[in-house]
């Protein structure tokens, strides 16, 4: 596979996030919660056959039919937190989740670390064990947890609104970000310094080490400093290691820039605890499905577009990733230092207080 392929099917893998909008038709027949547990399912299975479909058309296959059941569950997982969640502890307590999350994937990464070459794992093997243990795992959920009650109905539509422009557009640009590391980082390891299966998933484990110390303090930090600020620094940040990547010739410092590019990731908090501060409650589940379709409008066109681009100039494709994170850096400036409904941007005339 070259760029063009995996560019090709990482599109394929995000076309059911561009369709999240809808989602809120299916909650007209089911809970949010229910669609969580639901769409972990899908997602489990989808992973447990990937094995059995060796082709470059089966993997396009599954890597679809896993994704319908990971971008449902996102969707409606970043509604029910931004609903369940108290606003002065949502980033603490994001930051406390993707910790969670890390935990899991490490413990799955050092297991493919380490038995990859001892026990010589097939693929089959690999992606059957763990997708199986997933729905295992989420059929235990489904029986262990009660039903929470919504504590604001939500409203069965679409939601898009004037006023959350800023939150629309930095989750655009997220989605662009996002395929540069996703997609094309990855590569640049395999393919440029030529890492090998088990050194890519030491990588992983490295990642996921970071998120699971690192994550929770991180949201202390952005509900400490806000969300203007955190934003900041990841998308200064994030304007350095696209450009080293474009130059960068040492397979250590390769390495060490995706380390340091993975690590932004959790500043992607503040986007959302930022949306949390100037929403109406009931626009939780409505918004949700617009924005994931928004974040992936740009996840959609950019993998295949750019794997054209890669054929030609790998640094060109890190270049112009360079170029949306100061995209991004302009956007973060327009936000307020204390986000509220009627100021969601700097631009936004100062409420007048009552006499």
């Amino acid at each position: 596979m070259t760029g063009a392929e995996i560019g090709l099917q990482e599109t394929i893998r995000e076309i059911p996030g561009f369709l999240a909008f809808l989602v809120v038709y299916v909650l007209l027949v089911m809970r949010e919660q229910t669609l969580a547990l639901l769409s972990l399912v899908v997602l489990g299975v989808g992973v447990a056959i990937t094995g059995f479909f060796p082709s470059i058309w089966g993997l396009y296959l599954t890597t679809f039919f896993m994704s319908v059941g990971f971008h449902y569950f996102e969707t409606v997982n970043q509604s029910l937190k931004l609903q369940w969640l108290p606003k002065a502890e949502a980033p603490q307590l994001m930051g406390r989740l993707i910790a969670i999350g890390a935990g899991a994937q490490l413990a799955v990464f050092g297991l493919i670390a380490l038995i990859w070459k001892v026990f010589a794992l097939s693929f089959e093997a690999a992606f059957s064990i763990f997708g199986l243990l997933s729905v295992v795992i989420v059929i235990y959920l489904w029986q262990a947890f009660p039903l929470f009650k919504d504590a604001v109905p939500q409203h069965k539509k679409l939601i898009i609104k004037k006023r959350y422009w800023l939150f629309y557009a930095l989750k655009f640009m997220s989605g662009a970000r996002r395929q540069i590391f996703t997609v094309f980082a990855a590569l640049l390891m395999v393919q440029k310094f030529g890492y090998d299966v088990h050194e890519v998933a030491l990588l992983f484990l490295i990642n996921t080490g970071f998120n699971m110390v690192f994550a929770p303090k991180i949201g202390a930090l952005i509900g400490r400093f806000g969300e203007r600020n955190a934003l900041r620094l990841e998308y200064v940040g994030l304007i350095g290691v696209f450009v080293a990547y474009a130059f960068v010739s040492n397979p250590y410092a390769a390495a060490g820039l995706y380390i340091i590019d993975h690590a932004f990731f959790a500043m992607a908090i503040a986007i959302n605890t930022y949306f949390q501060k100037i929403a109406d409650p009931a626009d939780m589940a409505g918004t949700a499905g617009v924005s994931f379709t928004i974040n992936h409008v740009a996840a959609v066109v950019i993998p295949a577009s750019f794997g054209l681009i890669w054929l030609a100039s790998p640094s060109l494709v890190f270049l112009l990733g360079a170029g949306m994170a100061a995209v991004s850096l302009g956007l973060s400036w327009l936000i307020p230092r204390a986000p509220a409904p009627g100021r969601e941007t700097i631009l936004a005339p100062m409420p007048v207080a009552a006499e």
